[in-house]
């Protein structure tokens, strides 16, 4: 794995970006010829901080907590005196992180998840602005209430590896007792017996955002959240508290139908951030009753998960 990291890095850096991400997906192919990879998705819209350029967007440096560091030791009153009438820009690195995907056996856990961020530097604000004095240093660093520029480039898009994580290895490795891994090892379970699994992979359908945390005790850990490939607007889940009996039936079917694999529904509802787990309610009175519209295996799932609910 340590030497494909080596490959995958020398790749983002030889590719141009403004090349699209087609040819990025056909590198990648031809890099790891031994994987099925297919880009799964791209999320978009986040930013880091970036660094310093002067009135004519040349560089002065590309970090701005180490430039601060080092011209004023950290000391806003030297900083400001310093640099008020300096003309200089604060940049941000406007982000984008492409998804490629490959499976590697037969479980849903069992892929390969590649991570390539697209990053631009972009002007965010002026350094230095005579009616605004920040609190203390993290506020002038990351202000939350300041006037932004427009977000002028500074440099082309480029392209960074981030990481290529082999999901059931994670899952393996990390520690049984951590809730977050414990409740998404369910959701991969859950997914293998249901009827989820007659569709596409796994990893066709969905990716993890993955972040890298410290516990407690100062070990480097990595939280991991599902998050749907479905590319477009998600439909919304069927209304549990007003559909019942046949219309319930065609509601849960025709949101599978849209979302493109069997039960998608309650995975969807595993995963949503405002849960509406009426839907699940509703179903499960249903099939108490006199309508039989879920398979065996999805209704053993769905009381399973009756009997100890979770969420991802």
């Amino acid at each position: 794995m340590l030497k494909k990291q080596e490959h995958l890095v020398e790749l983002c850096n030889r590719l141009s970006a403004i090349d699209g991400r087609e040819r990025l997906e056909e590198a990648l192919q031809s890099t790891l010829q031994g994987l099925d990879l297919k880009w799964a998705m791209t999320r978009g819209g986040w930013h880091r901080l970036g660094g310093v350029v002067d009135g004519n967007y040349a560089p002065v440096s590309p970090n701005l907590t180490k430039w601060v560091d080092e011209t004023a030791g950290g000391d806003l009153d030297e900083l400001f005196f310093n640099y008020r009438d300096s003309g200089y820009f604060v940049t941000q690195l406007a982000g984008k992180s492409h998804y490629f995907t490959a499976p590697t056996g037969e479980r849903p856990d069992q892929f390969v998840q590649i991570e390539i961020e697209e990053l631009q530097e972009v002007i965010e604000r002026p350094l230095i602005d005579r009616d605004w004095y920040p609190d203390n240093l993290e506020e002038f660093l990351d202000p939350l209430d300041y006037p932004r520029l427009e977000p002028e480039p500074v440099t082309p898009p480029f392209y960074r590896f981030r990481r290529i994580m082999e999901i059931d290895k994670l899952l393996e490795d990390q520690a049984e007792s951590e809730r977050n891994l414990g409740d998404l090892r369910r959701f991969f379970n859950d997914w293998g017996e249901s009827s989820a699994s007659e569709g596409d992979d796994f990893c066709r359908q969905w990716v993890l955002l993955l972040r890298d945390y410290q516990d407690a005790y100062g070990e480097l850990r990595i939280h991991a959240r599902p998050m749907t490939a479905l590319h477009g607007g998600l439909p919304d889940l069927p209304d549990g508290e007003r559909l019942t009996g046949a219309s319930l039936a065609n509601a849960i079917h025709g949101y599978d139908r849209l979302v493109g694999y069997p039960f998608a529904w309650f995975f969807h509802m595993l995963s949503s951030k405002s849960s509406n787990y009426a839907v699940a309610e509703a179903v499960l009175r249903d099939q108490m009753g006199a309508y039989d519209y879920l398979p065996a295996r999805d209704l053993k799932v769905l009381r399973r998960w009756e009997e100890r609910p979770y969420s991802v």
